[in-house]
């Protein structure tokens, strides 16, 4: 069973989480809870419990989320459920796990290290549909140019340059 819940009023607004018993499965920046309940169902083929408790993984992650959007926190331990996703993008999203706190790289350097230097675009689009954001720092991944190219959540390039600024690794 697939839980879910949310955390509100934060600097970027409400943040919906939703877990399997494995994992984070899906972390939604949006407010639309009837949209991320489709992608989630969509993504794992389960029914998303939203009434009753959240379940532990859920509550970890709110708690971890909270945590890093005041400043408390610049590592996620809450577990990730990889199972959602196609090898590539599994792959993909590994390797922009491990890009620290306060640092950025660009997505030729994560084709590059993933061995496929010619992915560029499809390490982008990998980033782009990256279920878990935040924690998985997608925001942390900048163009060639070293400059913001996109971030799919409410507030667009804003959010993702909030986000860097938090960090201190981006001053806008």
């Amino acid at each position: 069973m697939t839980t879910m819940g949310k955390l509100e009023n934060t600097p970027i607004g409400t943040i919906w989480v939703a877990a399997s018993d494995d994992g984070v499965v899906g972390i939604s920046l949006w407010d639309d809870a009837d949209r991320f309940l489709i992608e989630i169902s969509r993504h794992t083929g389960d029914a998303v419990a939203v009434d009753g408790a959240a379940g532990p993984i859920v509550t970890a992650a709110l708690t971890e989320l909270d945590e890093y959007l005041r400043g408390q926190r610049r590592d996620f331990a809450v577990p990730i459920d990889w199972s959602i996703l196609a090898p590539f993008q599994r792959q993909v999203l590994e390797h922009v796990r491990d890009v620290t706190y306060g640092q950025t790289t660009s997505y030729g350097a994560i084709a590059e290290r993933i061995g496929r230097p010619a992915a560029v675009r499809a390490v982008g689009r990998a980033n782009a549909t990256n279920p878990y954001p935040i924690i998985v720092p997608c925001h942390r991944i900048l163009g060639a140019d070293g400059r913001l190219h996109g971030y799919g959540a409410r507030g667009g390039l804003e959010t993702k340059a909030w986000l860097l600024r938090l960090e201190g690794s981006w001053l806008i």
